[in-house]
């Protein structure tokens, strides 16, 4: 009698371990299993959401197939079941492991936004605009209006983001980003500023911000932006106009068609600073952080005007007559490339 109940205690814990051996294989034949995508696809975890929604919204996508041990994951797996709340990547070749390992590991997917040194606010929203997977919260404000939600004393934005590249996650929305543009630039504006080279004809941190703006639209050369920093500060100082074409441009707007005619630098708007004293009203441009250096710490120099050299750069020149001399050349050099 004893012997037939060893045997049958026997018999039941070798189904048993055969059960569990095949439920297991189960388990990791549907763990196993490539996903079905052909190209980087997007994930969102939400808040409660459990590892079955998972696998229920993967075979909804067609992603993987449908397996009675897919409930049973959990039990076997507990660690596959801690996941991250967020949008993440997934690439093709994964298996259905390495998918739910990115969702557990909270690594979300970022993507970037690169405003380029020189460029307007305008430029800036239809950037926005068309920003993938961001949301569109600040795409019908006005500029006013968009300065209030940011905390802007100033209700014209021109200037008052730092040109540069911005990384995001999916769901992030435009003023998010317009907010931390914001803050770096008033950031790196206040450092400069604590630290500015003295006696400079510059009453405010945002008066410097303005010049920034030109010296950014005078100048892609790094290595000239200090002395062209150092032409606007002594015309500054004469004082002396500071007649640069990018404020002529700028004031004319939408008018622009890519050339300046005489008319354009005799006519009086608000930013023509052939025909108006000192500074411009506001920034025509966002300046990157070279920029904003540069006016806060010009080259010691004597020059009054630069013109194109033709062939990159610019010539600097002391008094009106060099400087005459240095268009003529230029003008050649231009003729000679036709």
């Amino acid at each position: 009698m004893l012997k037939k109940l060893l045997f049958i205690i026997i018999v039941f814990i070798a189904l048993a371990l055969g059960a569990m051996f095949y439920v297991q294989k189960g388990v990791d034949a549907f763990l196993g299993q490539s996903l079905r995508i052909e190209s980087p696809q997007l994930v969102t975890i939400k808040r409660g959401n459990s590892l079955n929604t998972v696998f229920s919204q993967f075979q909804k996508n067609d992603w993987i197939d449908e397996s009675p041990f897919s409930q049973l994951v959990r039990r076997f797996h507990p660690e596959l079941s801690q996941l991250k709340v967020g949008t993440f990547q997934l690439q093709p070749g994964m298996d259905l492991t390495q998918a739910i390992d990115v969702l557990n590991e909270g690594i979300e997917y970022q993507l970037a936004i690169t405003f380029i040194e020189g460029s307007t606010f305008k430029e800036w929203r239809e950037q926005l605009s068309a920003a993938e997977h961001l949301n569109q919260v600040a795409s019908d404000m006005s500029e006013a209006d968009i300065a209030a939600q940011l905390e802007i004393p100033q209700t014209k934005l021109e200037g008052l983001f730092l040109a540069e590249t911005y990384h995001y996650a999916v769901g992030d929305s435009d003023l998010d980003i317009l907010r931390r543009a914001h803050n770096k630039l008033d950031r790196i504006l206040t450092t400069n500023w604590n630290n500015k080279q003295q006696g400079l004809p510059l009453k405010t941190p945002y008066e410097a911000l303005i010049l920034a703006s030109i010296i950014e639209k005078e100048t892609a050369v790094a290595s000239e932006r200090e002395r062209v920093a150092s032409v606007f500060v002594n015309r500054l100082n004469r004082p002396m106009r500071l007649q640069t074409d990018p404020t002529v441009i700028y004031g004319m707007g939408e008018r622009y068609d890519g050339n300046i005619r005489k008319k354009d630098l005799r006519e009086r708007t608000p930013y023509n600073t052939y025909v108006i004293d000192g500074l411009p009203p506001t920034p025509i441009a966002m300046p990157g952080e070279a920029s904003i250096h540069a006016a806060l710490h010009p080259e010691k120099s004597r020059y009054l005007y630069f013109v194109a050299s033709g062939t990159g750069g610019h010539v600097f020149s002391k008094n009106l007559r060099d400087h005459n001399r240095a268009v003529q050349k230029y003008l050649k050099t231009i003729r000679s490339q036709k």
